[in-house]
């Protein structure tokens, strides 16, 4: 019996244009009326899935910046993995040989060390994740470029971040050169205190290896007293994998998830702008009430 169900957002509880529909929130209240405890999992930070979130009535938990923060149904945060400003400086040390802007995530703002073109060049792979087909003079006038540079700080280097006191949920890197990021990651990996996946083609995410998607949703619903077998996972991305490749009760992919996240789900869902999550859940909920009849 599920009675936990956990998302991901972008490319799965959100159809392309980053927005929940309508009949998605409907069958997700449907499952939180039937007794199931709905939550959020995503890369993003709090603010950021707030941002989509804020007006949808969901009342949910949120494991956020792909489990370095886990927050309640009252918003509060009950753990953090956060990276610790020593293994920061050690990434750090090896990303800064390549032409690429660094962005450090944290609970509020984010923090980008670059030069100018390299820093315009991530804002702007940034802002394509969202909005593909737009011409730069149209993207910068967009709510969620002015969000992002709102919400984000330059700094010169990693001491001006050590003395902001901030605490580093995630580093993330994009470029076009995707070649270079296969190279970085190969790199990366040899370090066993951290995990890098990505969201996107042109992205690398860096967390502690402690913060990853799956093995934090396992520690969590653990806590409130279930099982994995009690947990629906649902993903599309590479950041998902270690979510999906547990051996949770339901584990799914979209069917617009990269093929490795197909490989390890045990189902495979609509794709998200055929609101893959709310036919999952759906049909979730029409085995488990023949189940109890």
């Amino acid at each position: 019996m599920i009675k936990v169900i956990a998302s991901d957002m972008d490319g799965t509880l959100l159809g392309d244009d980053h927005k929940p529909a309508p009949e998605t929130l409907a069958a997700v209240q449907r499952a939180c009326d039937s007794g199931i405890r709905f939550m959020i999992a995503t890369g993003r930070n709090f603010p950021g899935a707030m941002a989509e979130l804020k007006d949808c009535g969901l009342v949910c938990d949120y494991i956020v910046s792909s489990g370095a923060e886990v927050r309640n149904p009252r918003q509060q945060v009950v753990a953090v993995h956060p990276i610790s400003m020593e293994l920061c400086r050690t990434i750090y040390e090896e990303i800064k040989e390549y032409p690429i802007s660094v962005t450090f995530c944290t609970d509020g703002n984010d923090y980008k060390i670059g030069t100018p073109e390299e820093i315009e060049e991530s804002l702007m792979l940034q802002m394509h994740l969202f909005f593909s087909d737009l011409p730069r003079e149209e993207l910068v006038q967009t709510e969620t470029y002015q969000r992002i540079i709102r919400s984000t700080k330059t700094v010169s280097d990693m001491d001006e971040l050590e003395a902001a006191k901030v605490p580093i949920y995630k580093l993330f890197l994009y470029s076009e050169d995707k070649g270079m990021l296969g190279e970085l990651k190969q790199r990366l990996e040899q370090n066993k205190e951290i995990a890098v996946a990505s969201s996107f083609p042109t992205n690398l995410e860096i967390t502690d290896v402690r913060a990853q998607k799956g093995p934090v949703l396992k520690e969590y619903i653990e806590s409130l007293g279930y099982t994995m077998d009690e947990v629906m996972a649902l993903g599309d991305s590479l950041n998902d994998l270690s979510m999906i490749e547990m051996d949770f009760g339901a584990t799914v992919a979209m069917a617009n998830a990269e093929p490795e996240v197909k490989d390890a789900a045990k189902y495979i869902t609509k794709s998200n702008t055929e609101f893959g999550v709310a036919y999952a859940i759906d049909r979730l909920l029409e085995n488990q009430r023949a189940e109890e009849s």
